[in-house]
């Protein structure tokens, strides 16, 4: 996942910082042996620097309302609005797709001549490229909550589409964060250094690959100890 800045509005919650929403979008090519989209992180951050991680980040204010060609399929929209709003889980599906994009310059989503005017500068330069993003494109795989003593924490949903759904790609799109994305094989992926958490969606990902749909893994924390269930 990439890094999220801390900010004022952080609440410590006892003893711990409240962990915010994040998404996190895993793009699979499936021509031969599947590929998965993942970039490594610079050296010089200050948050997981130098891991391969996929494309991600934290929600913005912006992501929820956001005009899309598709919503979420009706079994996906059940499983991620568990606990939440359906507005919120709304967020943090095109939060995975800005993401992608910000950090990849792949715009998941499918080509309109006209796109609706917003104020998220991020949005703008996506509706740029005259594309919707697409929801439906989307399957929810996974959800993880950062352990409690970290200085950062996050609550993050992973995503996974086809590479199919990729609208538009903006070459050599350069950001702060992610080194040249790269499409690896998922034996080439557990090869590298990644997190912990990237791991276990990496088996989460070939396990659905294999064997098609699943129940959602939701790693957390449970009075300090980590905990598995499932949504």
């Amino acid at each position: 996942m990439s890094e999220f800045a801390f900010d004022p509005d952080d609440k410590i919650v006892h003893g711990a910082l409240r962990p915010k929403d994040a998404a996190t979008l895993i793009l699979v090519k499936r021509e031969g042996e599947p590929r998965v989209l993942m970039g490594q992180r610079h050296r010089g951050l200050a948050f997981m620097a130098g891991k391969f991680v996929f494309p991600g980040g934290r929600v913005d204010p912006g992501d929820r309302r956001i005009a899309t060609a598709s919503e979420l399929r009706p079994e996906v929209q059940e499983k991620l609005s568990i606990g939440i709003a359906p507005l919120r889980a709304r967020g943090l599906a095109l939060a995975a797709i800005r993401e992608t994009f910000e950090e990849t310059g792949l715009l998941v989503g499918e080509r309109r001549e006209k796109c609706p005017r917003t104020r998220s500068p991020a949005w703008a330069r996506f509706f740029a490229h005259k594309i919707m993003p697409r929801l439906d494109a989307l399957e929810f795989i996974a959800r993880a909550v950062t352990p409690p003593n970290r200085p950062r924490r996050f609550d993050a949903r992973f995503f996974i589409a086809d590479a199919s759904a990729i609208a538009h790609v903006v070459e050599d799109a350069a950001n702060e964060e992610l080194l040249k994305p790269c499409w690896l094989t998922l034996a080439e992926a557990r090869a590298l250094d990644v997190p912990a958490i990237t791991r276990r969606v990496l088996e989460e990902v070939e396990a659905r690959l294999t064997s098609g749909p699943r129940h959602v893994p939701f790693f957390r924390f449970n009075r300090g100890k980590a905990s598995l269930i499932y949504l």
